[in-house]
């Protein structure tokens, strides 16, 4: 569950500090307060897009952090992540911060992280549902996703648009190959021909700078014999030699050191002299030992460069790339010869199409099973809404070839009174009736999700009366469970509230609007539900109701 929320200057919350409980939590205020932001707020250490707008005026910078009980699946996920925290496991701090130039910046535990693992971990602790939920269910799309996620279909229906791309994109290949058969045998051709070229030279790694360096090599190996020569005759092999001279100073030193022991310093530092130059006498003598004109050697690596360079030319490469350049064509002309093979790429688009129906069978057929569940599940509910005799239906309508989601379209229809027949939901529903079953729909959706917190933003527009009673009922039922937080509007709702936020405008120094939010007591909750039942004006008697509800 959510356990703290920090905001600081984000659109007109200047700074914001709030503990959250279990239980049914709810946040009333007038029109314009910033009752929504808090959950703008929230969205985005839950991995929603940001821009610079979201900053306060005149700041740098806007920072929310979100602190929530972490639970089994979150504390697996973030050690496969590698984002837990060493000190905690039972807690996962969110954070997120967007700079006044539209930069922002993730946290997972004080680690940096992507907006793809917010998301990620953001799915498991929260699930919010926005106030345009009713207006998102005149979409064919948001039926369908609505359902899936309900049913627990969803990584199911995803294996399905896995399978039907795959389908697909064989299909095109078949149809591309057609389509181009004389342009890829012209291509095959030119592949052939450089491949050829490049197989008779057979271009290894790394030869292209070792056949340089054998070159420069060979190329200066007179000059190269003579340098090792004098360079020897001087340390070791003239009668002048540095090695004999040394050797002859060092010996007298040690005589001298004797003698008067200071003298053992200098001999310190010529001694390692004399053994360095040994060593050095000792590699130029096998360097040049191996060292030796080489004519024709020297002519067959020319003439291997010329080629190397060669045919890099007539390719319009880079000599040192040709054995890469090689293996590449190599690939390209297996994939041409691949695509060339249409029987081949029937057969692979045909047991692609196989895969992709038995997939989407196996999804049908769970959508029918769930569709019959929920579809009681929400006529159960349009009835405790106050839409007696109405009833409700996810009908699953057959697609000639089947799509990305499945071989049916998803629609929901609806009854709105008894004798009525089930007609598509964006069809005939009213305003206030799609806020209704919207919102069972959201009830019972949340029912069935392991999600510990449920976030209710404004659901309850368009509702009133009754009904709203029956909402903050059922809401307050679901906070037995789950920790609900709800901006409401109506009174009803709010005063089924187990805790009270209200939140609040005020002016700062600079004229500017601020947003406040404050937990209300037992009293104070009584003249915000008063204000709520009656507006501006408090009268005793709307006093004496709300203190009613609260009590009720």
């Amino acid at each position: 569950m959510l356990r703290h929320l920090s905001i600081r200057d984000f659109v007109i919350v200047a700074a914001l500090d709030l503990e959250f409980d279990r239980g049914f939590t709810v946040f009333s205020g007038e029109t314009g307060a910033g009752k929504s932001i808090l959950i703008d707020a929230l969205a985005l250490t839950l991995g929603a897009r940001a821009d610079a707008s979201i900053v306060r005026t005149g700041q740098g910078r806007a920072d929310i952090t979100a602190e929530f009980a972490a639970h089994e699946h979150v504390a697996r996920w973030l050690d496969e992540q590698a984002l837990g925290d060493g000190e905690s496991s039972d807690s996962v701090l969110l954070r997120r911060v967007v700079d006044a130039n539209g930069r922002s910046r993730a946290f997972i535990n004080g680690t940096p992280a992507t907006l793809t693992q917010l998301r990620g971990v953001g799915e498991m602790l929260v699930d919010i549902h926005g106030q345009h939920a009713h207006q998102l269910l005149m979409r064919p799309d948001a039926q369908r996703e609505l359902f899936d996620t309900h049913a627990g279909l969803t990584a199911t229906a995803t294996g399905v648009a896995r399978a039907h791309r795959a389908w697909r994109d064989a299909a095109q290949a078949v149809e591309l190959a057609q389509a181009r058969d004389r342009e890829l045998q012209l291509e095959r051709e030119r592949l052939a021909w450089q491949l050829a070229e490049l197989d008779k030279l057979a271009p290894q790694p790394g030869e292209w700078e070792e056949i340089g360096a054998e070159h420069r090599r060979l190329s200066h190996s007179a000059n190269l014999i003579e340098g090792v020569q004098g360079a020897l005759n001087a340390l070791s092999e003239s009668d002048e030699a540095m090695l004999a001279q040394l050797g002859s100073i060092v010996s007298k030193l040690r005589d001298l050191a004797e003698i008067d022991p200071a003298l053992n310093d200098a001999l310190a530092s010529l001694e390692p002299a004399e053994i360095q130059l040994r060593e050095a006498s000792y590699s130029l003598t096998h360097y040049a030992q191996r060292l030796e004109l080489d004519p024709d050697r020297l002519a067959q690596v020319e003439h291997r460069l010329d080629a190397l360079h060669s045919i890099a030319r007539k390719f319009r490469l880079q000599p040192e790339t040709l054995p890469e350049e090689h293996r590449a064509r190599r690939a390209q002309l297996a994939a041409l010869d691949a695509a060339a093979d249409l029987d081949g790429l029937r057969a692979a688009e045909a047991k692609a199409k196989e895969a992709y129906l038995g997939e989407a069978k196996l999804l049908s057929k769970a959508r029918a099973k769930a569709a019959k569940t929920l579809g009681t599940a929400v006529t159960a509910g349009m009835q405790e809404l106050s839409m007696a005799g109405g009833s409700f239906e996810v009908a699953l309508l057959p697609l000639a070839e089947g799509g990305a989601h499945g071989l049916e379209q998803i629609e929901f229809r609806v009854a709105g009174h008894a004798g009525v027949p089930l007609r598509p939901l964006a069809k005939v529903a009213s305003g206030g009736e799609l806020a209704r079953i919207s919102l069972a729909l959201a009830v019972i959706a949340s029912t069935a999700s392991p999600t510990p917190t449920l976030i209710f933003d404004e659901v309850d527009t368009g509702i009133g009366g009754g009904v709203a009673e029956v909402v903050g009922r059922l809401l307050h039922q679901l906070g037995r469970d789950r920790q609900v937080l709800c901006v409401t509007h109506l009174p009803q709702v709010a005063a089924r509230g187990d805790h009270h936020f209200q939140v609040a405008k005020a002016s700062d120094a600079n004229g500017g609007t601020l947003s406040t939010v404050s937990p209300l007591d037992r009293a104070s909750r009584i003249e915000e539900v008063a204000r709520m039942l009656g507006g501006l004006e408090i009268t005793p008697t709307t006093r004496k109701h709300a203190k009613e509800m609260l009590t009720a």
